[in-house]
């Protein structure tokens, strides 16, 4: 019960002088928030572009797996990430999976018809830079499309190749004019003419490519209208629940390494890819970059921490007469010591709560500009607090102890 009016009135003090050397306590608290909003800064930026990552593959489709003939090529700085090329998926070895898995989940089957198609309505015509998919009725689930208007693809339409397509949401506004509803119309694409039944919500775009600016075709009739040899295509899985992710790839892959005709003894010809395998790629990469600002933060705060010593030292010795007098007044070291180090712990403190608005601020800047969520870091906010009182007990512990050994009649007689 002694303590706590003793501890007031060291907070109290510990604020009389701050004010009464305001610019030097000022520059002190601004070197403490210049490292903590660093730190603090980076790392929630850091938060929201991880952030962003996954929003950007969620949308892409969330807990879905794929099988390709190929796989990603990614580098990142030095490291090259790249997945083995093999042989073509024909439109059979597609149809007979779709019709063999059994697991519960959504099965769609996809091909790439052009990514420079050009598309015409009466006398309006887009660039030639639209992409043109065949799709299956489940596409949408697995990809993580969803319909704004209008219907999708049946699947009698999907299997008969029926002349109908999905577009875009950034095909209405430079195909339409802004009373003409698109639903119902007819479309050119290449040499066929399609009806449009509906027009899929905005994906934005993500990691340079749009989400909006494309056409969705039944596959049958993209492999009929746009056959090439050894089309390729591609079959995406959605797992009923995502617990059962695993159990569903390896069905999966045994399912379809009997549709090719693989012995027990044969690899793998085709590639399996998960919808999280990049992200995690680009996760991992950006712990460099956490342990990097980590590093420049605590290398301010450690400049802080010695800007802050030295000032303390100078107020000691500018305090000497005041510590000499509290002395003769009963005051003991311990007292003293605890004075200056909550002196140290006050600044400290002051610094780090600047700097934490500062450094939440900053990094949600970056949010903003690319479109993430506000966030609020409460682990590193918890952090600079603890890092802070760190710090500034560190700092103080030389000064308080340098002014509780400080001799009374000495102190007195000090000018």
């Amino acid at each position: 019960m002694l303590l706590k009016p003793l501890v007031v009135e060291n907070i109290r003090i510990a604020f009389q002088s701050i004010r009464g050397n305001l610019l030097r306590s000022a520059l002190t608290i601004l070197i403490i928030a210049v490292g903590i909003s660093a730190l603090v800064g980076i790392l929630t930026a850091i938060d929201s572009i991880k952030n962003a990552i996954t929003a950007d593959f969620t949308r892409l489709g969330a807990n879905t797996f794929s099988i390709q003939s190929r796989g990603l090529r990614i580098q990142i700085g030095n490291q090259r990430y790249r997945s083995k090329n093999y042989s073509y998926i024909s439109y059979f070895q597609a149809r007979a999976f779709r019709e063999k898995f059994q697991f519960p989940a959504s099965v769609s089957i996809s091909t790439t018809a052009t990514n420079t198609a050009t598309v015409k309505y009466e006398s309006k015509k887009s660039n030639p830079n639209v992409i043109v998919r065949g799709v299956d009725e489940n596409y949408l689930q697995t990809a993580g499309y969803e319909l704004d208007n209008g219907r999708n693809i049946s699947v009698q339409e999907a299997f008969e190749g029926r002349n109908v397509a999905l577009i875009g949401a950034e095909m209405v506004p430079k195909m339409f004019p802004k009373d003409v509803d698109p639903i119902g119309k007819l479309l050119s694409i290449g040499s066929g003419k399609y009806q449009v039944i509906g027009i899929l919500k905005s994906k934005g775009s993500g990691f340079g490519e749009t989400g909006d600016r494309l056409v969705f075709l039944p596959f049958s009739n993209v492999r009929q209208y746009f056959a090439r040899p050894n089309m390729n295509f591609r079959i995406s899985v959605h797992p009923n629940s995502a617990l059962q992710m695993e159990a569903a790839t390896g069905e999966a892959e045994a399912v379809f390494r009997n549709i090719r005709g693989l012995n027990v003894n044969d690899d793998t010809d085709f590639l399996i890819e998960k919808s999280d395998n990049l992200v995690s790629i680009l996760l991992d990469n950006i712990k460099y970059v956490t342990m990097a600002a980590t590093i420049i933060g605590v290398i301010t705060l450690l400049g802080a921490a010695i800007g802050l010593m030295n000032i303390l030292l100078v107020t000691v010795a500018e305090r000497t007469r005041e510590i000499g007098i509290r002395k003769a007044m009963g005051a003991n070291s311990y007292t003293i010591r605890q004075q200056f180090l909550i002196e140290s712990i006050v600044i400290g403190q002051l610094g780090g709560a600047l700097g934490i608005v500062l450094g939440i601020l900053a990094g949600n800047g970056i949010s903003f500009f690319i479109g993430s969520a506000f966030i609020v870091p409460w682990n590193w906010i918890i952090g600079g607090v603890t890092v802070c009182l760190l710090v500034s007990f560190a700092s103080g512990v030389i000064p308080a102890v340098k002014a509780a050994k400080l001799d009374p009649i000495d102190a007195l007689r000090y000018e």
